[in-house]
């Protein structure tokens, strides 16, 4: 069996045919692996972007990032915490207990130590 068609023009243009169909089967896989690791690449950022925060530019506000954002919970739950504790009258919870005992005719809040804070 010969190699070829016998016809120069024709086993050059199969050639030049083929190494474009390889080079293009190349181009595609690289292409998908590369979109594959952008697209982690991207989650990445996007992470680290929401952990440290985000500046703000024209049109979107400023992110805060995590730490920030946990410490601004542990403010608000000790607030929280603060007005549902009985401590020197000025909570919300011996405002409750105030307005029981006026209700019921009871007695009025346990006597508590002015809180330390």
């Amino acid at each position: 069996m010969p190699d070829g068609t016998g016809i120069p023009p024709v086993d050059t243009a199969v050639v030049w045919a083929l190494a474009l169909a390889a080079f293009a089967a190349l181009a595609g896989l690289i292409w998908r692996a590369t979109r594959g690791v952008w697209r982690i690449g991207s989650m990445i950022d996007d992470f680290f972007d929401d952990w440290k925060g985000a500046p703000g530019r024209a049109g979107v506000p400023a992110r805060p990032g995590v730490m920030d954002r946990l410490a601004r919970l542990e403010r608000v739950t000790e607030e929280i915490r603060y007005e549902i504790r009985p401590n020197s009258g000025r909570s919300l919870r011996d405002a409750v207990d105030r307005v029981d005992a006026a209700v019921t005719g009871g007695p009025g809040p346990p006597d508590t130590p002015p809180d330390s804070s």
